[in-house]
């Protein structure tokens, strides 16, 4: 008995359809598509509901609006105020105040250097007092000016009482500024006798005097040792 085998089927396999490339590609983009057309509606519908979306319709780049504003004009500088003159104005001021609060007469530099060169000086009847220490005194004073120290009266004092008591007016001086060695040998004067009236304090002083290169005397009074313009 013979077997039978099966028939073979001699055609070639059928093979499924493949889509191609292209094909593929194109849905991938239209998928894509459609997501971002679906999310600019939804984007466009949140921005008109909220209170702080966009107005599609308003314009916010006006024409002109790149250009900066002008800017302020810059006020002319004033100069400064003069202060070099006036600084020294309240300064004398608050001395002029201080002597007279003491019952002293003050007396300033055109004053006192008109004095030095007045003809009664030479006379006696003119009498300037250095009331600073004795080296002080030595290395510089007005020339012909006593030398009174108010904190060692004994040394001089009974010099200086007979010339100013013959004078008629006596100008006391110390460094000046802060200095009131001239305040206190006033004092020390008219407490031991002089006439207030006669007593003036010049308060600006030995520095003001040399700064205005006035003369001056080395060494003992009357040394004659004098330097600077005496005119």
């Amino acid at each position: 008995m013979r077997l039978c085998r099966p028939p073979v089927n001699t055609d070639p396999p059928r093979i499924g359809t493949v889509p191609s490339r292209t094909s593929t590609v194109a849905s991938v983009l239209l998928e894509a598509a459609l997501v971002v057309l679906a999310a600019a509606v939804f984007a466009l519908a949140a921005n008109e509901l909220s209170p702080r979306g966009l107005k599609l319709a308003r314009n916010y780049f006006p024409a002109g609006s790149n250009q900066s504003a002008p800017l302020p004009k810059p006020k002319p500088l004033r100069p400064p105020p003069a202060v070099a003159a006036t600084n020294a104005a309240p300064a004398a001021d608050e001395t002029d105040q201080r002597l007279k609060g003491k019952g002293l007469q003050p007396i300033h530099r055109a004053d006192a250097e008109r004095l030095f060169h007045d003809p009664r000086y030479p006379q006696g009847l003119l009498v300037f007092v250095d009331a600073r220490d004795e080296d002080h005194f030595h290395q510089g004073h007005i020339p012909g000016a006593y030398e009174l120290d108010p904190y060692y009266p004994e040394k001089q004092l009974g010099n200086v009482f007979p010339p100013c008591q013959a004078a008629d007016q006596v100008v006391i001086y110390c460094n000046g500024g802060d200095c009131d060695d001239a305040d206190s040998a006033a004092i020390l004067l008219r407490d031991s006798g002089i006439p207030a009236n006669k007593l003036f304090v010049y308060a600006g002083g030995y520095t003001e005097w040399t700064d205005n290169h006035l003369p001056i005397e080395r060494g003992e009074r009357n040394s004659g040792d004098i330097t600077g313009q005496t005119k």
